[in-house]
């Protein structure tokens, strides 16, 4: 990729400060680098201290990595932010209105805007949803869209998290660090916050509680248990928040409720933040080998004595393919065009589509449809011949399993290394709270930035890091 080409965040493309970052600069341009290294090893050390750490899959046996931290914050500017937002709450009214009609009336299917068989040959819907009516019809009360930059002015969504989206403990402990490091640098810039997003999130979770909660819903967070990549996560949402973390185990139908075991008997519990996927959330209605989640809680949440959060079958809005027909979903349920653009995308179950992809494989980035964590994708420029001709394969025998993109000449934000600052490739995924009279979008996010020079892989499981993002008052 031609590094020229690649608009840079605090640099723009013309080597000329961009003003958000002009207090940030002058502040880092008194300080003594020998300082500034001792700075982010103690970020790390707190980190370690912290437990901040995620599972690793894939190997032998499952590996428990630091996730690597950058001191240098990445700064958005107020006015971009409102942008921003506007895109990301129309996004997930559309969503959600999606969500609320393929289990429904199936409306967009009828209009000819979307092919029934995206719908009826996806694994990801669920038929036990069909004509479920969620608490205060939320399908996805925490969502997290994943966008990517390439200009001054424009940003392209990349994905949509709508089932168990992660990483906003990071978020929260990136900010932490920063706050205990540096509080210089706090007081220079007016930095919007993010340290209320458990009070939040547990207010959003309460209003979406079932009608037979009462004033002051239970709230619990139900978690696979400590072999989760994300355990980490699961724990530190439950421990801000003041609820209880559960496993299965710790949960049984009493009276047609869901209760939990507590010292002092079984309670019941009104909202549940699962983070259990749909396949292993009830073994009575779907996987019978399930030992992490809840016999009968499927037929409790039908029957409106729980709410589950988020929604089962809510997979299907973060299908790749499905992302592909999201121009069109936002139209049709919002009668609006799209503020945020999706990045070009070719399905690759359509013949000439797929003609067109395999003759470009090696200028694409071809992506599994029920993929995450940058796993089983290939990034054509930098694949090797074996690679692209292994992944050809793969392709050809299973083309509807895939989409591909353009290589975007993604934005980069400076890290600080021995050399000072280097430019590094970085996404976003800004975290949204869904609840039946408000939509609340946490001013900034988690920012992942690919550590390896020139590489355009952000995830935390492929060697990449996050870095603390600030939106300014102004």
């Amino acid at each position: 990729m031609d590094q020229n080409q690649v608009f840079d965040e605090m640099w723009g493309r013309e080597e000329n400060l961009r003003a958000p970052y002009g207090l940030f600069k002058s502040w880092f341009d008194g300080e003594e680098p020998k300082r500034l290294r001792a700075k982010q090893r103690e970020a790390e050390e707190l980190f370690r201290l912290t437990g901040i750490t995620f599972n690793v899959y894939g190997q032998a046996a499952a590996e428990e990595r630091l996730i690597p931290f950058d001191i240098v914050p990445r700064i958005i500017s107020g006015l971009e932010w409102q942008r921003l937002s506007k895109g990301i709450e129309q996004r997930v009214r559309a969503i959600n209105a999606f969500l609320y009609d393929i289990y429904h009336g199936q409306e967009i299917i009828k209009a000819g805007r979307l092919p029934e068989r995206m719908i009826t040959d996806n694994d990801a819907f669920l038929p036990h949803m069909i004509g479920v009516q969620p608490p205060g019809g939320v399908y996805t009360h925490i969502v997290g869209i994943d966008l990517v930059r390439t200009d001054d002015n424009q940003f392209y969504v990349l994905e949509d998290n709508a089932r168990t989206p992660s990483g906003v403990s990071y978020m929260l402990e990136n900010r932490e660090t920063m706050l205990q490091m540096f509080p210089e640098l706090f007081a220079r810039n007016r930095v919007q916050r993010v340290e209320n997003y458990p009070s939040d999130l547990r207010s959003s979770l309460a209003a979406c509680a079932p009608s037979v909660a009462g004033s002051s819903p239970t709230v619990a967070v139900l978690t696979p248990g400590i072999y989760n990549s994300a355990y980490f996560e699961h724990a530190f949402l439950a421990d801000q928040m003041g609820v209880e973390l559960v496993e299965g185990h710790d949960l049984r139908v009493i009276d047609g409720r869901v209760a939990m075991r507590t010292t002092q008997g079984y309670k019941p519990i009104d909202v549940l933040y699962r983070r259990v996927d749909d396949e292993f959330l009830d073994p009575l209605n779907f996987n019978p080998d399930s030992a992490l989640g809840v016999p009968g809680i499927m037929d409790v949440y039908r029957a409106g004595g729980i709410t589950i959060a988020n929604a089962p079958g809510t997979g299907i809005a973060d299908d790749k393919a499905i992302y592909s027909y999201m121009p069109d979903i936002v139209e049709f349920y919002t009668g609006e065009k799209a503020l945020l653009e999706n990045v070009p995308t070719w399905r690759c179950s359509e013949p000439d589509s797929l003609a067109y992809v395999l003759d470009n494989l090696s200028d694409l980035v071809v992506k599994e449809v029920h993929g995450s964590g940058g796993y089983g994708m290939l990034i054509g420029p930098t694949a090797t011949k074996k690679d692209i001709a292994e992944f050809r394969k793969k392709l050809e025998a299973k083309p509807g399993n895939y989409i591909a993109q353009p290589t975007l000449a993604l934005s980069t934000v400076p890290v600080f290394t021995r050399a000072g600052l280097s430019p590094r490739h970085v996404d976003l995924r800004p975290f949204v709270l869904v609840s039946p009279n408000k939509i609340n979008i946490t001013p900034g996010g988690l920012t992942r930035v690919a550590l390896q020079k020139g590489s355009l892989v952000v995830n935390s499981s492929q060697g990449g890091g996050t870095k603390d993002t600030w939106v300014l008052e102004d």
